[in-house]
């Protein structure tokens, strides 16, 4: 049988796991499959709608400063070197179809926090792995499935925030969900950060936070290789089919629907939600990048300007 990949797990955690903040130790940052290497292997296999690559400002929360890339023509090394000496953010999607090693250690990971967490059931497992600067910012955003993060190597500062208003509007939730809205435009203040529960991640620690937290996450002064994972469950399901068949009828029938869990309320909700997925009128998952940079080991910040492109993903 293979080592635990959590070290410290409670019986505290299996009853906050995915009502509260987790904050765990793991052995992942032992692992050879996040090497230096193997990352620069897997850059070089990567197929091209699994990756983005991204510069930004990294002296302020500034999401119009946010930049589309490529690394085509650039080595998985270059990738790596561009990285260490830049100013770019790579996230390299899909790892688990992409590698079995990959896949085995997401199936391991959620095989223990369900064997931990009574009545816990996931499913569509993925995991992406990021790949970053030394003080890269990811601005303010929340995710639509159940989300953890995995640091391998350097630090990052994590601020998490509530999932309720005034930190997260309804409204804002169901424009992402409706694909209206990406999730990085989320709207955020300032003094968010004053209600911010923050935790400096070091390598061999993860978070798991309640469904839609909002968060946003700066590296510390050094290279910063973590990963994400993300799930469904049954009653995530059912959240997102609230959010989804809410969005509808603020739309449509101008009211201010709330939450319903369970009960006839919620049947209702999913068949809204499914017959509005299946008859088309959700805006179609592709979306269009405007992509302006190529990176570029030798320039200053790893990237060099190119002429825009668009790439639809």
């Amino acid at each position: 049988m293979a080592q635990s990949i959590i070290t410290n797990w409670e019986p505290k955690h299996s009853a906050l796991y995915g009502k509260h903040i987790v904050h765990l130790q793991h052995r992942l940052h032992e692992s050879p499959l996040f090497s230096d290497d193997a990352l620069a292997d897997l850059i070089d296999r990567v197929p091209r709608q699994y990756y983005h690559v991204n510069t930004m400002n990294t002296d302020r929360h500034a999401p119009g400063t946010w930049r589309e890339g490529d690394f085509a023509g650039a080595s998985g090394r270059e990738v790596m070197d561009a990285v260490r000496n830049g100013n770019i953010w790579v996230l390299i999607q899909q790892v688990a179809e992409l590698d079995p090693a990959y896949r085995e250690v997401l199936d391991q990971l959620y095989g223990e926090f369900e064997h931990h967490v009574p009545g816990l059931e996931t499913f569509k497992r993925k995991m992406s792995i990021l790949i970053s600067s030394p003080k890269v910012q990811v601005y303010y955003h929340c995710d639509i499935p159940g989300q953890s993060l995995w640091q391998l190597r350097g630090t990052k500062r994590v601020y998490m925030y509530p999932n309720s208003a005034p930190f997260l509007h309804p409204e804002a939730m169901e424009k992402i969900v409706l694909n209206e809205a990406d999730e990085q435009d989320t709207p955020y203040e300032a003094w968010f950060d004053d209600y911010a529960e923050i935790v400096d991640l070091n390598a061999g620690e993860m978070l798991h936070w309640p469904i839609h937290s909002p968060h946003r996450v700066v590296n510390g002064d050094c290279v910063n290789v973590s990963f994400t994972t993300e799930h469904w469950t049954t009653p995530l399901r059912n959240h997102y089919a609230n959010v989804y068949a809410n969005g509808i009828l603020r739309r449509n029938l101008g009211i201010n629907p709330s939450i319903t869990p369970s009960g006839p309320a919620l049947w209702a909700k999913l068949a809204i939600a499914g017959m509005h997925r299946q008859l088309g009128f959700r805006k179609k998952n592709k979306m269009a990048f405007k992509i302006d940079f190529r990176v570029d080991p030798q320039a200053p910040g790893g990237f060099s300007d190119i002429d825009a492109f668009e790439l639809a993903k």
